[in-house]
């Protein structure tokens, strides 16, 4: 038997709990790659860090989420976890972490907006003491719907960009009510999940759903944040003509320089084959765009929410729309012309295959095990403010996962810590 499964019934709402076992042999293939997780689990298992602590979490719901929440169980955690995206669930993994594992899951792929809320209001009725989200939906409606669970909340993490700038805006306002730590501050998480994971899932998705070949394409990349740099380069590696637009000149320049065409949405419109937008921001791609877009152009967003197209502007200048393929959806203009959205708009990623590689969100999700240690011992010391993870906690991170692959690195001699550490030995 698996050591780390359980048999407690827990309240629960997943779509089918026969998917389970399918759901637990895809938990464990994950877990093998996620080996600086496997060693804070069983420190974790040993110090109990979070002993008596109720954790609300809205996350993706993947195999890689789920040995995260199998390591903070373990760390003496109660868990209630939701999903952060409607579209993101792996009903098979859902199914086993609320029958193998004893942790109670309210999450199904492909749930509607009603559902996508009452989820994540069923893990608010946990009464957490502990907060982990990813986009700032389950903090947003604490502070706004669920005033009355505020008060026993200690502290919170979250993963993401868009959550994280939708926390500093709170904070800004004044209306945080508890320290959140940036877990995508954390080097160990943005540089590599947000890069290399975003880069190769987003290009996975999109080749699950469409199977078009990407190779003498010209592949438009809205963004050129970590998320932007990675799936550039991905794609490039992949034979496309990469276009990247931008809004901020000093990441423009650096995309030129990176050997990328930078150019306007307006001017990329017009000749784009595929676009895909990772800025955090609103109507990236909006009906001037959708007007100058050549038959058979592909759009597909890889931001956290699903603002980033405007859909219904797509939808106004349509004369039908239909479902050509899973998660492809075809727009006729009346013009002729055919536009195909991917997985409705929302992360392709998760929404037509299986979100980041297990061996990235290994250190995104240490980061969060640990974060969530140093919030317990800490929050009496913090303010209702965001915080980045502490250095220490991101190097320690960085040397795991090196250990882990086996890569060693060398350490500074006294003569040079000496020679750093003065100002007065020149040249």
């Amino acid at each position: 038997m698996d050591p780390m499964a359980t048999t407690t019934t827990v309240p629960s709402d997943v779509k089918n709990l026969d998917l389970a076992e399918q759901g637990k042999r895809r938990i464990e293939w994950a877990n093998q790659s996620m080996p600086v997780l496997q060693i804070i689990r069983k420190e974790f298992i040993k110090n109990q860090p979070l002993k008596g602590m109720r954790v609300a979490a809205c996350l993706h719901v993947t195999t890689e989420t789920a040995n995260l929440m199998i390591t903070l169980r373990d760390g003496g955690a109660d868990i209630a976890l939701c999903a952060s995206n409607p579209l993101s669930t792996q009903d098979d993994v859902a199914a086993s972490l609320a029958r193998d594992y004893g942790i109670a899951t309210y999450a199904i792929k492909g749930e509607d907006n009603d559902s996508y809320y009452s989820h994540i209001l069923a893990a608010i009725d946990h009464k957490p003491h502990l907060t982990m989200d990813d986009g700032c939906d389950l903090v947003s409606i604490l502070h706004t719907k669920r005033k009355d669970a505020l008060d026993g909340v200690l502290a919170g993490t979250e993963e993401t960009t868009t959550g994280v700038i939708r926390l500093r805006a709170m904070a800004k306002d004044g209306v945080l009510r508890y320290p959140v730590m940036a877990v995508n501050d954390a080097l160990t998480k943005h540089m590599f999940d947000n890069r290399y994971g975003t880069g190769q899932s987003t290009l996975d998705g999109i080749i699950r759903c469409t199977n078009v070949l990407l190779a003498g394409s010209r592949f438009v990349v809205a963004g050129y944040g970590w998320c932007g740099r990675g799936l550039a380069s991905r794609a490039r590696g992949m034979g496309a003509d990469v276009i990247v637009t931008e809004i901020d000149p000093v990441r423009a320049i650096e995309a030129v320089m990176d050997g990328y065409r930078v150019m306007s949405m307006a001017e990329a419109a017009k000749i784009g084959d595929i676009f895909v937008t990772v800025t955090g921001n609103k109507s990236v791609l909006r009906q001037e765009h959708f007007e100058q877009m050549k038959n058979g152009a592909i759009v597909a967003n890889s931001g956290h929410f699903n603002v980033e197209i405007d859909i219904p502007a797509l939808e106004r200048l349509a004369s039908a729309h239909r479902l050509t393929r899973e998660f492809v959806e075809e727009y006729a203009m009346k013009d002729g012309r055919r536009i195909y959205l991917l997985g409705e708009g929302r992360l392709i990623n998760l929404a037509a295959a299986e979100g980041h590689p297990a061996s990235v969100m290994d250190m995104s999700f240490a980061n969060q095990a640990l974060a969530a240690e140093y919030l317990v011992q800490n929050h009496k010391m913090l303010e209702a403010k965001v915080y980045s993870v502490p250095v220490e906690i991101d190097r320690r991170v960085a040397l795991l996962k090196l250990e882990a692959m086996g890569c060693k690195i060398d350490r500074l001699t006294p003569e040079q810590e000496e020679y750093l550490a003065s100002w007065s030995e020149g040249t």
